[in-house]
């Protein structure tokens, strides 16, 4: 059977296949998404995808693969030039890659989840030239190889642990009223524990990171 439109048949590539799934997911959710219902969405048969992707398990990779590319970014983006310190780096990092949680909160957690290209690489800075990009800007700015490797490892850990669970509380739905008449400290504070501090705690423990990594640069 050909693609589902009579008409002129919908250009398709990798890329544009790798990102209408991202979109899919984005809208649907991680579960829903298979190759006939993204095909269904490119307006083609779903054999017509594996021209481009190998099946669902490749096209999770390329969409791994496009979302850490974001994290790469553009110099033209507000990131921070030579003469800036390596704080503001970080700082310009980590809302990238907090921002990438807040756009996409349902297929963040396959950064987390998919096997990197090398056991050494910590998700969410997964792609080469994201952590080639980290490591070669601390070292410019006084950080010995030891030091920009620590600082690679403490970073990843502080991002994945904020920005996971941040994406879980975003991709929620609404859940029933849980009952807790027999918690009365749960019931006495749960209107404090439903607050959302993100934000907040994200730049306070950020500034921690921060100062610690300062703490132990030699000098």
């Amino acid at each position: 059977m050909g693609d589902l439109d009579t008409g002129e048949r919908p250009h398709l590539s990798r890329e544009r296949i790798v990102a209408a799934a991202i979109a899919f997911v984005d809208r649907r959710g991680l579960t829903a998404l298979t190759m006939r219902r993204l095909g269904t969405e490119l307006g083609v048969e779903a054999m017509s995808l594996y021209r481009y992707v190998a099946g669902r398990d490749d096209l999770l990779e390329g969409m791994v693969d496009q979302l850490v590319e974001q994290l790469h970014l553009d110099p033209s983006g507000g990131r921070p030039g030579p003469d800036d310190s390596w704080q503001a780096y970080l700082q310009w990092l980590a809302h990238g890659v907090r921002q990438l949680v807040q756009e996409h909160p349902h297929a963040f957690p396959l950064i987390a989840t998919r096997h990197p290209a090398a056991p050494w690489l910590r998700p969410p800075l997964r792609g080469l030239g994201v952590v080639e990009d980290f490591l070669s800007t601390l070292v410019a700015r006084g950080f010995t190889d030891d030091g920009a490797v620590a600082a690679y490892r403490a970073f990843s850990s502080f991002l994945l642990g904020h920005l996971l669970l941040e994406a879980a509380m975003l991709g929620s739905r609404p859940v029933p009223a849980v009952d807790l008449r027999d918690f009365p400290v749960l019931r006495r504070l749960e209107d404090r524990l439903s607050q959302d501090h993100a934000a907040a705690e994200f730049e306070r423990a950020l500034e921690d990171l921060l100062d610690g990594l300062e703490r132990d640069l030699p000098g």
